[in-house]
């Protein structure tokens, strides 16, 4: 059986995180031969384990997003997505708020593509 990891930024409200890099919760899908994914754990970073965090300090340590396959959130800055495929994650952005929409979306080959990363979501936000 040939299983994908699928990780997705949320907010508080259980929404997709309008951005990547401040995420500090992520759901955590494994999907395979079944019709759909399903919760496999729930990721809950500090606020130096954040992805923007580990990006900017550059000390070439895994982060834990390394192990996914995949990572879907709302927006993220080129060099975050560059320095995980380096590492063979994928991350996606979509302007999907559904997790486990973006989740079936991404499996179908249908995900929306997100906005485009504004330095304004690199400010550490509350509901992130």
């Amino acid at each position: 059986m040939n299983e994908t990891l699928i990780a997705v930024a949320v907010e508080n409200g259980g929404n997709i995180a309008p951005h990547a890099g401040r995420a500090s919760r992520w759901l955590v899908y494994v999907a395979g031969n079944a019709a759909e994914a399903s919760l496999a754990w729930t990721l809950d970073l500090t606020e130096i384990g954040s992805l923007h965090e580990w990006h900017v300090r550059g000390d070439g340590n895994r982060h834990p997003l390394h192990y996914v396959d995949v990572a879907i959130a709302g927006s993220a800055g080129d060099g975050v997505k560059r320095n995980l495929l380096e590492r063979n994650t994928e991350l996606h952005t979509t302007s999907e708020t559904s997790p486990l929409k973006a989740v079936a979306a991404y499996l179908a080959g249908e995900l929306v593509d997100g906005l485009p990363h504004e330095e304004a979501h690199c400010l550490k936000t509350s509901d992130q």
